[in-house]
Protein backbone atom coordinates (compact mmCIF):
# COMPACT_ATOMS: atom_id res chain seq x y z
CA UNK A 1 0.00 0.00 0.00
CA UNK A 2 1.36 3.37 -0.96
CA UNK A 3 -0.50 6.55 -0.07
CA UNK A 4 -0.49 8.96 -2.99
CA UNK A 5 -2.34 11.93 -1.44
CA UNK A 6 -5.43 12.84 0.58
CA UNK A 7 -8.03 15.58 0.61
CA UNK A 8 -9.83 16.71 3.80
CA UNK A 9 -13.56 17.38 3.83
CA UNK A 10 -13.35 21.17 4.04
CA UNK A 11 -11.38 21.33 0.78
CA UNK A 12 -13.66 18.77 -0.86
CA UNK A 13 -16.81 20.73 0.04
CA UNK A 14 -15.31 23.93 -1.40
CA UNK A 15 -14.35 22.00 -4.53
CA UNK A 16 -17.84 20.50 -4.89
CA UNK A 17 -19.40 23.96 -4.56
CA UNK A 18 -17.02 25.41 -7.15
CA UNK A 19 -17.66 22.51 -9.55
CA UNK A 20 -21.45 22.85 -9.18
CA UNK A 21 -21.25 26.59 -9.79
CA UNK A 22 -19.17 26.09 -12.94
CA UNK A 23 -21.51 23.34 -14.14
CA UNK A 24 -24.56 25.58 -13.76
CA UNK A 25 -22.74 28.24 -15.81
CA UNK A 26 -22.51 25.67 -18.62
CA UNK A 27 -18.74 25.21 -18.61
CA UNK A 28 -17.19 22.17 -20.29
CA UNK A 29 -15.37 19.54 -18.19
CA UNK A 30 -12.01 20.86 -19.45
CA UNK A 31 -12.89 24.42 -18.45
CA UNK A 32 -14.11 23.18 -15.05
CA UNK A 33 -10.84 21.32 -14.48
CA UNK A 34 -8.67 24.32 -15.39
CA UNK A 35 -10.75 26.69 -13.26
CA UNK A 36 -10.62 24.35 -10.24
CA UNK A 37 -6.86 23.89 -10.79
CA UNK A 38 -6.35 27.66 -10.71
CA UNK A 39 -8.60 28.11 -7.66
CA UNK A 40 -7.01 25.37 -5.55
CA UNK A 41 -3.51 25.64 -7.07
CA UNK A 42 -3.41 22.01 -8.24
CA UNK A 43 -1.94 20.83 -11.51
CA UNK A 44 -1.12 17.60 -13.30
CA UNK A 45 -1.80 14.35 -11.48
CA UNK A 46 -2.85 16.09 -8.26
CA UNK A 47 -5.55 18.01 -10.15
CA UNK A 48 -6.74 14.81 -11.82
CA UNK A 49 -6.92 13.06 -8.41
CA UNK A 50 -8.77 16.04 -6.91
CA UNK A 51 -11.41 16.10 -9.66
CA UNK A 52 -11.97 12.36 -9.23
CA UNK A 53 -12.04 12.72 -5.42
CA UNK A 54 -14.81 15.31 -5.82
CA UNK A 55 -16.94 12.74 -7.64
CA UNK A 56 -16.28 10.12 -4.94
CA UNK A 57 -17.02 12.68 -2.20
CA UNK A 58 -20.42 13.59 -3.65
CA UNK A 59 -21.44 9.91 -3.35
CA UNK A 60 -20.23 9.58 0.29
CA UNK A 61 -20.71 13.04 1.81
CA UNK A 62 -22.45 12.02 5.07
CA UNK A 63 -19.93 11.98 7.98
CA UNK A 64 -16.99 12.11 5.55
CA UNK A 65 -13.71 13.25 7.10
CA UNK A 66 -11.33 12.82 4.17
CA UNK A 67 -10.61 10.87 1.01
CA UNK A 68 -7.30 9.08 0.76
CA UNK A 69 -5.86 8.14 -2.60
CA UNK A 70 -3.91 4.89 -2.27
CA UNK A 71 -2.12 2.55 -4.63
CA UNK A 72 -2.56 -1.04 -3.38
CA UNK A 73 -0.19 -3.88 -4.29
CA UNK A 74 -1.40 -7.31 -5.32
CA UNK A 75 -2.76 -9.40 -2.47
CA UNK A 76 -3.46 -6.46 -0.14
CA UNK A 77 -6.90 -6.09 1.40
CA UNK A 78 -8.89 -3.27 -0.14
CA UNK A 79 -11.47 -1.47 2.06
CA UNK A 80 -15.12 -2.09 1.10
CA UNK A 81 -15.98 1.56 0.31
CA UNK A 82 -12.91 2.07 -1.90
CA UNK A 83 -13.50 3.13 -5.49
CA UNK A 84 -10.91 2.01 -8.02
CA UNK A 85 -10.26 4.40 -10.89
CA UNK A 86 -7.38 3.43 -13.16
CA UNK A 87 -4.61 2.12 -10.85
CA UNK A 88 -5.58 4.22 -7.79
CA UNK A 89 -8.13 3.51 -5.05
CA UNK A 90 -10.14 6.40 -3.61
CA UNK A 91 -10.89 5.48 0.01
CA UNK A 92 -13.41 7.65 1.89
CA UNK A 93 -12.93 7.82 5.65
CA UNK A 94 -15.85 8.60 7.93
CA UNK A 95 -16.19 10.12 11.40
CA UNK A 96 -16.90 7.58 14.13
CA UNK A 97 -19.65 8.49 16.58
CA UNK A 98 -18.41 8.78 20.18
CA UNK A 99 -18.43 5.43 21.93
CA UNK A 100 -18.51 3.40 18.72
CA UNK A 101 -14.78 2.75 18.94
CA UNK A 102 -15.24 0.68 22.10
CA UNK A 103 -16.08 -2.73 20.71
CA UNK A 104 -14.38 -4.68 23.51
CA UNK A 105 -16.59 -5.59 26.47
CA UNK A 106 -15.25 -4.08 29.71
CA UNK A 107 -13.80 -6.50 32.25
CA UNK A 108 -16.19 -7.53 35.04
CA UNK A 109 -15.66 -5.98 38.46
CA UNK A 110 -14.87 -8.43 41.26
CA UNK A 111 -17.06 -7.53 44.24
CA UNK A 112 -15.06 -9.52 46.85
CA UNK A 113 -17.23 -12.10 48.52
CA UNK A 114 -20.25 -11.76 46.29
CA UNK A 115 -19.34 -14.72 44.07
CA UNK A 116 -18.10 -12.46 41.33
CA UNK A 117 -15.03 -14.27 40.05
CA UNK A 118 -13.40 -17.57 39.24
CA UNK A 119 -10.64 -18.78 41.50
CA UNK A 120 -7.28 -20.06 40.39
CA UNK A 121 -4.95 -19.14 37.59
CA UNK A 122 -5.75 -19.80 33.96
CA UNK A 123 -3.71 -22.53 32.34
CA UNK A 124 -3.75 -20.89 28.91
CA UNK A 125 -5.11 -17.67 27.39
CA UNK A 126 -6.68 -19.75 24.58
CA UNK A 127 -8.79 -21.89 26.92
CA UNK A 128 -8.33 -25.40 28.26
CA UNK A 129 -6.50 -28.01 26.21
CA UNK A 130 -8.31 -31.14 24.97
CA UNK A 131 -6.61 -33.17 27.74
CA UNK A 132 -7.88 -30.76 30.41
CA UNK A 133 -11.41 -30.95 28.97
CA UNK A 134 -11.33 -34.77 29.01
CA UNK A 135 -10.01 -34.85 32.61
CA UNK A 136 -12.71 -32.43 33.75
CA UNK A 137 -15.40 -34.53 32.05
CA UNK A 138 -14.08 -37.73 33.71
CA UNK A 139 -14.11 -36.04 37.12
CA UNK A 140 -17.67 -34.86 36.53
CA UNK A 141 -18.80 -38.36 35.49
CA UNK A 142 -17.18 -39.89 38.62
CA UNK A 143 -18.90 -37.32 40.83
CA UNK A 144 -22.28 -38.13 39.25
CA UNK A 145 -21.76 -41.87 39.78
CA UNK A 146 -20.73 -41.32 43.42
CA UNK A 147 -23.81 -39.12 44.02
CA UNK A 148 -26.06 -41.78 42.44
CA UNK A 149 -24.48 -44.50 44.59
CA UNK A 150 -24.95 -42.42 47.74
CA UNK A 151 -28.68 -41.98 47.00
CA UNK A 152 -29.23 -45.70 46.50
Amino acid sequence: MKAVTEFPTHILTKGIQAKEALTTEGKTPEEIATSIGETFKYEGDKLKCFITALDVATQNMEKLTRIRIIRFSEGETIPPKATKIEELHYVPEFAQPPGAAMLVKPAPVNNKGKGGGKSGPKSSPWGPSPEEIAAKKEASDKAKKAAAAAKA
